[in-house]
């Protein structure tokens, strides 16, 4: 058991999840106290111990499925068990096989919607798992050695068990019996069906993947099925469930560093010597200085003057930032953001009194007067503009963030703004979504800018994101 628990725990970190040793422990004093053939509790007591954050349960789900898929005689690839055997038997029966229970092979596909309907209407979960089971081996067409992913399998077995067809005709049969439903409880009686069809998706999913461990081994189903966490998703990469997975990520997230932020102004490091506190203090020590006392910081909350770029690839980006630093602007003491391509328009105005943030940066995205010649990004000009309009506004108070990967289309750079910004500014950093690797390449200028900048960082997920603004508070 110590030497499986050990196998799980590397496959988590292997996909991400931090689980330290501590942790580890603590999931081993778990498992003493749940019986270990209940798969359920088995699973929620690892999970209780070693997850940490809601976002990483569907990661973690994933790697339990792959890592225990074959674990125990009941996850076995080898026919059906002696469990549904039984059930195969009952089903005959009810479908008039008589006695001795007709294989569920022999079931025409008539009779096997027949038997789904009944599992489904009467909830018998012992025979949806039968079902999902022999569903699969009859129309996913799996066939050892092929490389095809388990989404295929699936859509080929839920097509031929035509679900929505079902549920129809559940909803029909329930109206019938009852002489009509009202609004509210065809709602109710919907959802509850979807909820067992759900529930059969899973199991037609779980015994898919169990076929796969099965041919190619648990590594490489890991591998295929491995994906990033929330915070490590790349902005300018990411597909659209992973975009929502992001925003849904970012709130928790902020709270969490906020929190840490205000933790760690309260216990700031102390400060240089009071020599007068300390001569002070000391009389009552015969002058002799045994308590030192020292001069406490009062640390301050910056403002932010953030300039992004919101042109074609790093328009994600560049959403994602302003909707962090907006849902961290408790810890600033003013926050004011500028958007550009080719022109640049203060856009603060959009985040004032507003309880989505999403609703500020979609008004952004269509009111805000960006701009200028053609709507390629432009650099240089923007930069220029900023300064006219804007530059007598930067102070030592003010840190400003620019965020962009300083494709600049072989423009004039601009770079001097940078540097006035600089000497006027208390810091001044860069923000690029891009790998380091490209930066400097084509029509990247980014080392112009960095010149001038009191770091430049590579930010291409919320975890990148979330250690600048730590170190930015």
């Amino acid at each position: 058991m110590i030497n499986l628990l050990a196998g799980f725990i590397q496959e988590l970190r292997d996909a991400g999840l931090p689980v330290s040793l501590t942790e580890n422990l603590d999931a081993m004093e778990a498992l003493r106290h749940v019986p270990l053939d209940d798969r359920e509790a088995f699973k929620y007591a690892l999970a209780a111990t070693l997850v940490k954050n809601n976002s990483h349960w569907k990661t973690f789900e994933t790697v339990f499925e792959v890592y225990f898929s074959l674990r125990g005689p009941h996850y076995a690839i080898a026919g059906l068990d002696e469990g549904d055997e039984k059930v195969a038997e009952l089903v005959s029966e009810m479908l008039g096989h008589g006695e001795g229970g007709a294989g569920m092979e022999a079931l025409s596909p008539e009779e096997l919607a027949e038997m789904l309907y009944r599992a489904l209407q009467d909830a018998d979960e012992a025979m949806m798992q039968a079902i999902a089971r022999h569903a699969v081996q009859r129309f996913a067409g799996m066939e050892p050695g092929r490389p095809v992913g388990g989404t295929y399998y699936l859509y080929r077995t839920l097509r031929n068990l035509d679900l929505d067809g079902v549920l129809e005709k559940l909803l029909a049969e329930a109206q019938d019996s009852s002489d009509g439903l009202s609004e509210l409880e065809e709602r109710l009686v919907r959802d509850e069906y979807e909820h067992r069809m759900d529930k059969l998706r899973k199991e037609i999913e779980a015994e898919i993947r169990r076929r796969l461990v099965a041919d190619r081994g648990a590594e490489a189903m890991a591998k295929t099925l491995r994906r990033p966490l929330p915070e490590e998703v790349d902005f300018m990469h990411a597909s659209r469930e992973e975009l929502a997975m992001m925003r849904r990520a970012i709130h928790p997230l902020t709270r969490r560093l906020a929190v840490r932020l205000a933790r760690k102004r309260r216990h700031g490091r102390r400060g240089p010597l009071d020599f007068r506190d300390t001569v002070r203090h000391s009389l009552s020590y015969g002058g002799v200085p045994a308590e030192p006392k020292f001069k406490y910081p009062r640390p301050s909350k910056p403002e932010i003057v953030v300039i992004a770029d919101i042109s074609g690839s790093v328009a994600a980006f560049a959403r994602f930032t302003l909707q962090f630093v907006y849902a961290m602007s408790t810890q600033f003491s003013k926050v004011r953001s500028f958007v550009f391509i080719d022109g640049i328009d203060e856009v603060t105005r959009f985040f004032d009194g507003v309880d989505d943030v999403m609703d500020a940066v979609h008004r952004i995205n269509t009111e805000a007067d960006v701009i200028w010649v053609d709507g390629h990004s432009d650099y240089g000009h923007a930069l220029e503009t900023f300064w006219d309009r804007w530059g007598r506004d930067i102070t030592q108070k003010s840190s400003v963030i620019l965020l962009g990967d300083a494709r600049n289309n072989y423009h004039a750079s601009g770079a001097w703004v940078v540097k006035e910004i600089e000497q006027r500014a208390r810091h001044v950093y860069w923000l690029n979504p891009e790998p380091r690797a490209y930066w400097d390449t084509g029509d990247s200028i980014v080392s112009e800018y960095g010149a001038h900048c009191d770091g430049v960082f590579e930010c291409r997920n919320l975890k990148q994101l979330e250690r600048f603004v730590e170190q930015l508070a």
